[in-house]
C-alpha cells in the first residue's frame, strides 16, 4: 500500500471512525475545524485512495460509498513493516523499537509469542 498524504490521512481517519460506509457528502459533512473541504476535493481524495488500495467503494444509486480496505491496526502494521524493510538493519531497528514498548505492549507480545500467535 502506498503512503498517505495529509488530507488522505484525515479522510482515512473519518472512514475508520465511521460505523458504516460513507459517501463523499458524508465525509465533507464530518470534517471539523479548519477550512471547509470542497466536495470535489474529497471526491478526488477518495478516488486516489481507491486507486491506491486504501478504500473499497460500492455504487449506491448514483454515488459511490466508501469503506476502508484494511483496519487502522492493519494499516499501522503495514507502515511498520515498510519502515523495517527500508532500514539498513531491520533486526537492529526492531530491537530498538522493542526497547521502547510499553509494559502492556510487551505483555501482549509475550503472550502472543508464548501461544504461537506470532511466528
Amino acid at each position: 500500500m502506498k503512503r498517505l498524504g495529509g488530507l488522505e490521512s484525515e479522510v482515512m481517519d473519518l472512514l475508520w471512525d465511521a460505523e458504516e460506509p460513507q459517501s463523499v457528502r458524508d465525509l465533507v459533512d464530518r470534517f471539523e475545524g479548519g477550512a471547509p473541504k470542497a466536495y470535489t476535493t474529497i471526491l478526488t481524495v477518495v478516488t486516489h485512495l481507491h486507486e491506491k488500495g486504501w478504500v473499497q467503494r460500492e455504487k449506491r444509486s448514483r454515488a459511490y460509498i466508501y469503506s476502508p480496505s484494511r483496519s487502522r491496526d492493519e494499516a499501522t502494521s503495514l507502515a511498520m513493516r515498510e519502515l523495517l524493510d527500508n532500514s539498513n538493519d531491520s533486526v537492529s531497528a526492531l530491537l530498538h523499537f522493542a526497547q521502547n514498548v510499553s509494559d502492556d505492549e510487551y505483555e501482549a507480545l509475550r503472550r502472543a509469542l508464548d501461544h504461537g500467535k506470532v511466528r
